[in-house]
């Protein structure tokens, strides 16, 4: 249409600083079409299962969660920061792709610990099956980087192994992709490094 925000938002709210992206204007009947659409066509062109979607906490907060620390106050998720169109459009990709597949299982990549993720959308909910616990693969690298065996906190490892809302459902996971976008190494090479390739010969010293 002549504009560079024709299926974005402009100005500042249509740009993700920290991404160099643009952002979707959710209420644009046009952009639901395509997203929708496109759930649609891998679900039965490809006979996909499920879908993880990437980068919730940023659409959940006009600010995308940048700088905001979640400490689990209701007030954090639900006051003026909270992005209404990105959670309709969340909760309609959810009950599409669970209408055409109910078997189908969606994950949300989601920092922030919004609550009623993972409710059905009858409920309130967002309509997730699972959340990703994504503080598991950040506290086993930490630990394997900045401490030795004999000084793992246990106790704070059995906390974020465990912390999250009572009956939500997480999917923990040992390390995630962000490690290796950062230039950081797998758990494998954490814990044997060149003894990989040294160490594990029959016919080594």
């Amino acid at each position: 249409d002549g504009t560079d925000h024709c299926y974005t938002h402009g100005g500042a709210k249509g740009y993700h600083e920290q991404w160099d992206s643009k952002l979707f204007h959710f209420t644009k009947h046009e952009v639901l079409r395509f997203l929708l659409s496109n759930l649609r066509w891998w679900l039965e062109e490809y006979q996909f299962d499920g879908f993880r979607f990437d980068g919730v906490t940023s659409m959940l907060y006009h600010s995308h969660g940048i700088d905001k620390g979640f400490s689990g106050g209701y007030q954090e998720y639900f006051g003026p920061d909270a992005d209404m169109e990105s959670h309709v459009y969340l909760m309609l990709a959810n009950d599409l792709i669970h209408e055409l597949v109910p078997s189908a299982v969606t994950v949300a990549e989601d920092v922030s610990g919004m609550p009623t993720l993972c409710l059905p959308i009858a409920d309130g909910g967002f309509g997730f099956d699972y959340r990703l616990a994504m503080a598991i693969p950040d506290m086993l690298i930490k630990t394997l980087k900045e401490m030795p065996d004999e000084e793992w906190d246990m106790t704070y490892m059995c906390h974020t192994l465990t912390n999250r809302r009572w009956r939500e459902k997480c999917i923990g996971y040992a390390e995630s992709h962000d490690q290796a976008i950062v230039g950081d190494k797998t758990i494998a090479f954490w814990l044997m490094d060149q003894e990989m390739y040294t160490g594990m010969s029959l016919v080594s010293n």
